[in-house]
């Protein structure tokens, strides 16, 4: 592992903090250009308000929304065994000073842990690396987002356009649930599980990196232009603006198995990486995993 200039839980502190309460640059790009085509009067509303509560929560350097959610942690580059207990370590001190509010729960008791710890948590995702450099991204998804994740396991047949109807199903039928206009990470192929990690790696990606499979590509701007398309518009309540990016990630699979797992990112779409070095720490707020 390098040597860091700063405690690895302090990174994770600071990570936590600018995640939910700043929004990152791009969405906030996307939703002031949402905001300048939408005709709906009620979208108009919705965006207006959302926008003034993002000002609100960076002033005051307080959450953007009273569920801070659950993070998703990503570990890239080099590190040792050690990192696992100083992220769990950085997330219950965040759970205290941000503050975050705690929200893991026993599944079956519903017992909360207390510092959005427990069993299982905080979830992390490993990618060692030769790099000179160490990697920490988090993604926060809260339960109105997070419970629309959904998993199909499609005939091979279905075929392109029977990915996108699965698409195009799962975030109307979500409608309001995840707090529209957001993103929606499309994960294709894989195992059944990696289908679904793929779908919520997506939604790290800045909004304005450009998908370098030109189908991909173009399936992304069909997607976008049919959701947005649609009517459900900001909040489910009418409008032009459903969704303000779609993203979609593939790998290989079973010769008889087509996976598609779609995950909804709120308007938020709450996401901070810190790349460290010997020297330094870069905080970001966007990275193609």
């Amino acid at each position: 592992m390098i040597k860091l200039p700063e405690p690895v839980d302090q990174i994770v502190v600071n990570l936590l903090k600018a995640a939910n309460t700043k929004l990152p640059s791009d969405i906030g790009w996307a939703l002031e250009a949402a905001a300048g085509w939408e005709a709906d009067p009620m979208a108009r509303v919705q965006l207006g308000a959302i926008m003034d509560n993002v000002k609100k929560a960076e002033f005051l350097g307080r959450p953007m929304c009273q569920d801070t959610g659950v993070p998703t942690f990503y570990v890239k580059g080099r590190f040792n065994a050690s990192i696992r207990g100083e992220i769990a370590k950085g997330l219950k001190k965040a759970t205290e000073t941000v503050p975050l509010r705690p929200n893991t729960v026993d599944p079956l008791t519903r017992k909360n842990h207390g510092d959005n710890l427990g069993k299982g948590m905080p979830a992390i995702h490993y990618n060692p690396t030769d790099d000179d450099f160490l990697e920490i991204a988090v993604l926060i998804k809260g339960a109105g987002s997070e419970n629309m994740t959904r998993l199909a396991m499609l005939n091979p047949s279905d075929g392109i356009e029977g990915v996108k109807r699965f698409v195009i199903d799962s975030v109307l039928d979500a409608g309001g649930k995840p707090c529209p206009p957001g993103v929606v990470g499309v994960g294709i192929g894989g195992t059944a599980d990696e289908c679904v990690a793929m779908s919520k790696e997506a939604l790290m990606s800045p909004l304005d990196a450009e998908n370098a499979d030109p189908l991909l590509k173009e399936m992304e701007e069909d997607l976008f232009v049919k959701l947005n398309g649609s009517g459900l518009g900001p909040m489910g309540l009418g409008g032009s603006t459903t969704v303000l990016g779609v993203k979609v990630r593939t790998a290989y699979c079973h010769t008889a198995s087509l996976p598609v797992a779609v995950s909804i990112g709120c308007w938020a779409t709450r996401r901070a990486v810190a790349r460290i070095t010997g020297t330094s720490v870069e905080y970001t707020q966007g990275a193609d995993l």
